[in-house]
């Protein structure tokens, strides 16, 4: 098959789980015998023309210039240039500034969406965005020929607002074993001395509890906070938590070796997404060997089930710290570790989604 994957800024990836998830699922493709294509934003580090044997083609992206609203001119530029390129399949990583230029996708190319999470519902966004986005959601499922839930909650959310059956394949991950202390010296941690979050620094992924919880705690030990924290939201936080110095804020780490690192050693990783489906630096969480601790609803629980802690409250979150359970550790990563191998790998992932497309291209 002929494949492009649009609705990222691109691979390899130096932003988040959409970009993670092209990275890995393009690799995979192009490894079975597919032609696989990916969009990156013009100003990609990344600048070479092919990637692991999947094709990169640059498009310009005026969002470092205009801002957010840029991105619907960089995906409106995707959008014309896969017209003529003859893909069997356009695989869409979600829809919020892509889905008003649905008319213009090929007419011959079958769309297949993921449609991501309900991103309408976030908390960041004025009524007016959050209206919109509801609109671009009825507007991915108007354009797509088959839709993508990441969770049995998208699936079903789906299917009772639009009447419409979709394909519910999860994102992937890998089970980590072999693990350096050695990452552990740049942010001056010990191993299990510490806690931490890995997340955009955004209110509905629970940021200010889990802060707030770890303040009240008070127990001495380092947590750090990864992720961009030079946002208005961002020093918000720092102003907030200046007076603790055990509340560090690192800024976003990239490197998937260091991260993996760092889950693994954490005496705790909080994991606070109320938002979206199934979410990778969960499962990434999960197959790193990390202890959770994570924002108790069904997206959640529907990976974890009892192989976590959940809060809900900073006065959950301070509890769980002072009374850390150490002793069942070992078998809570085991079970997620397992979990990861039988249902969340990357080649059950990959194969799915290859499945699908020729299902897809047999109607």
């Amino acid at each position: 098959m002929k494949i492009a994957i649009l609705g990222t800024r691109g691979i390899p990836n130096y932003y988040g789980g959409f970009e993670q998830f092209a990275e890995y699922v393009a690799k995979y493709l192009v490894d079975r015998g597919h032609e696989v294509s990916v969009y990156n934003s013009h100003f990609h580090p990344y600048q070479e023309k092919e990637w692991e044997g999947v094709k990169i083609i640059h498009k310009y992206d005026p969002e470092e210039k205009i801002g957010t609203s840029g991105q619907f001119i960089y995906d409106l530029n995707c959008i014309l240039d896969s017209r003529n390129r003859g893909y069997d399949i356009i695989l869409q990583l979600g829809y919020t500034s892509s889905s008003i230029w649905g008319k213009l996708l090929p007419s011959k190319t079958k769309v297949v969406t993921n449609m991501d999470g309900l991103e309408w519902k976030r908390t960041k966004y004025t009524k007016k965005v959050q209206q919109f986005l509801l609109y671009a959601e009825k507007l991915g499922v108007k354009h797509s020929h088959h839709l993508v839930a990441d969770s049995i909650g998208i699936q079903k959310y789906l299917k009772d607002k639009y009447s419409v059956e979709s394909t519910y394949i999860p994102y992937g991950s890998h089970v980590i074993k072999d693990y350096s202390i050695e990452s552990l010296k740049v942010y001056n941690v010990t191993a299990h001395q510490y806690s931490m979050l890995i997340a955009r620094l955004e209110p509905e992924n629970s940021i200010e509890i889990i802060l707030d919880g770890i303040d009240l705690a008070n127990n001495g030990q380092p947590f750090l906070v990864i992720g961009n924290h030079e946002t208005k939201y961002g020093e918000y936080l720092k102003d907030k938590y200046k007076h603790n110095i055990n509340i560090r804020f690192v800024g976003g780490v990239y490197d998937i070796n260091i991260l993996n690192n760092l889950r693994y050693y954490a005496q705790i990783y909080f994991h606070g997404h109320t938002v979206g489906g199934t979410n990778p630096s969960l499962l990434e969480a999960m197959g790193s060997g990390a202890f959770i601790c994570a924002n108790d609803n069904l997206f959640n629980r529907s990976i974890l089930g009892n192989d976590a802690l959940y809060f809900n409250t900073k006065e959950d979150v301070k509890d769980v710290v002072i009374n850390f359970p150490a002793d069942n550790r070992v078998d809570i990563v085991n079970s997620n570790f397992l979990k990861i191998q039988k249902l969340y790998s990357w080649e059950r992932i990959v194969s799915q989604y290859e499945e699908l497309f020729n299902e897809v291209l047999s109607k």
